[in-house]
């Protein structure tokens, strides 16, 4: 699963405009701690190509109340077409979910290491996710809200974990955003991203807690400073 993730260096979105936006907001600011209920940028396949934010917890517009978006973090690839909650999405609301790490834990013996994971090259890469959007029936307010795609992992994940986000190439970003792109095309962009461009490193249990949301979180635990990095 993913369940918490960084957008450390937002200014990446501006400096290249590597997704090619129309719109930002005025007030995006380094995240280092990102977690589910929140608001998070995303980018949905609509005109003009904007940054918003929406709630990370994918809200059905059939739902009967917002609940259960708590429990619509995330989707898995493999089973996309199947349930209700995303079989829409997937044919009409994809959108791009932009980071540039994201954590897991990995159990050694009675304790849970928190690991940072990011691309070897430090740049900003987005997640493949869906979009809805709900009307609350009691304030008919419509709130929109995403959900981030999981895949197998990779090499380097799977001692970790056995899920890990879809990061799509860069060259299949416009793809998952196109209105041309049939159900069976966007499941098959849904791979693990190579581990040879990958790192991943143990930080700070301060991550373990949403409210810490400072650099701090990357910083190694004094006992874990001798350990290595995990390699690729």
């Amino acid at each position: 699963m993913c369940g918490r993730y960084s957008l450390t260096k937002p200014e990446q979105l501006k400096a290249d405009n590597r997704f090619h936006l129309d719109l930002f907001p005025a007030n995006l600011t380094p995240r280092y701690n990102i977690a589910p209920s929140q608001p998070v940028s995303a980018i949905l396949n609509q005109a003009p190509r904007e940054l918003q934010f929406v709630r990370w917890g994918l809200i059905p517009s059939w739902a009967k109340d917002s609940t259960i978006g708590y429990r619509m973090i995330n989707a898995r690839a493999e089973t996309l077409a199947e349930k209700p909650a995303f079989r829409r999405p997937l044919q009409r609301q994809r959108c791009l979910i932009p980071a540039d790490g994201f954590y897991e834990w990995q159990r050694l013996d009675t304790r849970k290491v928190p690991h940072w994971i990011t691309l070897t090259s430090g740049e900003v890469f987005a997640f493949a996710g869906l979009w809805d959007t709900w009307a609350d029936p009691k304030t008919n307010t419509a709130r929109t809200s995403c959900t981030i795609i999981t895949t197998t992992p990779n090499k380097l994940l799977a001692p970790i974990h056995d899920r890990m986000p879809v990061i799509l190439p860069r060259e299949s970003e416009v793809a998952w955003l196109s209105d041309g792109l049939s159900p069976e095309q966007a499941r098959a962009l849904l791979k693990p991203y190579p581990a040879t461009q990958m790192n991943a490193s143990a930080v700070s249990t301060l991550v373990n807690s949403p409210s810490n949301d400072t650099p701090e979180v990357l910083k190694p635990e004094l006992r874990l400073r001798t350990s290595k990095p995990l390699s690729r």
